[in-house]
């Protein structure tokens, strides 16, 4: 069968999103299938409504036995106000219960990638399955849909909801917009990150058989084995130290985290900071408005490799990631590996993956205070941290190595293109 998966961004883009799919083409790939890859030039996410941002050149490319085709990105404005003022505007429409084909009419001003759905055209012949995924881009996804169904093509949608905190509807508004939620239950299948998530989407509609709980994964061997001393000197680094892996932004809780260690290092604490992953334009004037002796005790590796990864697992003495954003997150797992304690927020699909109080600690959502007592329970504890590391490590073993989530996935991937909707 030929898979054909529509990702807005890939690799080399590290992210729990591209991490997913590389390896379910992986394993799609070495159970005898084909799998394509169509994404955009985008090699970050503010690329998308930003001209200015880093890009890679379209074309096609060959990747762990999957083909990638690039292409460009079709921009309505690069004004950075009018995809949030359009984004704002759709939320505001379905709020008021707009039909679905208005709200598609006005997400065609939000960024798209117009020879996606040209090349699903010239190709539906050849193609199986179709997979969509990230539905706060619809504006791209639904030409893709279209088209499929004209084709007669089954898809497969992988949404990655961003649920937030419970009670706050924020966030998650952005991700429930009719036009949205359309993309779900037009597809035959439906992975979910968490039941939380499941139980979000088969709230809004679309039938229980269709929504997969598959959650995402990690391969122990590929994230550990970093050397911890070599980068403690790389960095000249001493003491206790916070590491947090991700985007550096506030909906992942990276302003809280430094807010947190504010609080620390105002009661003597001697731990450093290090922050992995790309730096959005707003944290970058927060972070540069800070006094600088917190500058300083903070280390930013904003295009870290692979190695230094490793190297930084090794080295930390506690993971955080206090996000609202993230539907699972994969770093947790990558932390257990490296018997690393870990906190997270109780928002989106984390409070899933941790159990609080057995392989980690959970916080609200934006509370710099309850995240420092937090991080200074487990760094004075080193007893209590190890036993949230030991049974966080061997929750992965049990149930989220990648080899176990490809055993999920793949059979569903395969059923969506053989059975009759």
């Amino acid at each position: 069968m030929h898979f054909v998966h529509v990702v807005q961004m890939y690799h080399p883009v590290t992210s729990g999103s591209v991490k997913f799919f590389v390896e379910l083409g992986q394993r799609l790939v070495h159970s005898g299938h084909r799998v394509t890859i169509l994404t955009t030039t985008a090699a970050e996410l503010e690329a998308f409504w930003l001209s200015a941002k880093n890009e890679y050149p379209a074309g096609t490319e060959e990747h762990l036995g999957t083909t990638i085709i690039r292409f460009p990105i079709r921009r309505f404005s690069p004004h950075p106000l009018i995809y949030p003022i359009v984004r704002r505007l759709l939320v505001e429409l379905g709020r008021l219960r707009c039909p679905v084909g208005m709200l598609r009419l006005v997400s065609a001003f939000t960024p798209q990638a117009p020879q996606i759905t040209d090349w699903i055209v010239d190709h539906s012949a050849d193609i199986d399955v179709i997979h969509v995924t990230n539905v706060t881009l619809d504006g791209l996804i639904h030409p893709v849909i279209d088209a499929a169904e004209r084709g007669g093509i089954p898809v497969i949608a992988t949404p990655f909801i961003h649920l937030g905190e419970a009670n706050d509807a924020s966030l998650v508004r952005y991700y429930q917009m009719p036009q949205q939620l359309d993309i779900l239950r037009r597809s035959r299948a439906v992975f979910a990150m968490t039941a939380r998530e499941r139980d979000f989407i088969t709230s809004h509609g679309v039938p229980h058989t269709r929504v997969h709980v598959v959650g995402a994964g990690v391969t122990p061997t590929e994230v550990t084995g970093g050397n911890g001393d070599a980068f403690r000197l790389r960095q000249n680094l001493s003491g206790p130290m916070v590491l947090q892996i991700g985007a550096m932004a506030r909906d992942k809780g990276t302003l809280t985290t430094i807010d947190a260690m504010r609080i620390l290092w105002q009661q003597g604490s001697d731990a450093v900071l290090v922050l992995i992953g790309a730096p959005l334009e707003h944290f970058v004037t927060a972070f540069a408005a800070l006094p600088p002796d917190a500058r300083a005790r903070i280390v930013m590796l904003p295009h870290a490799t692979e190695l230094d990864k490793r190297d930084a697992l090794a080295a930390a003495d506690l993971l955080v990631l206090p996000s609202r954003t993230d539907s699972f997150g994969i770093v947790f797992l990558e932390a257990w590996c490296n018997h690393l304690a870990v906190i997270g927020a109780e928002a989106g699909g984390i409070p899933d993956v941790i159990e609080h109080g057995v392989d980690g600690l959970l916080v609200p959502f934006d509370d710099p205070r309850r995240l420092a007592e937090a991080i200074e329970s487990l760094l004075a504890d080193p007893e209590r941290a190890h036993r949230y590391a030991t049974a966080g490590a061997t929750k992965v073993a049990q149930r989220y190595t990648w080899d176990a989530i490809g055993a999920a996935m793949v059979p569903v991937c395969v059923a969506a293109g053989t059975t009759d909707a």
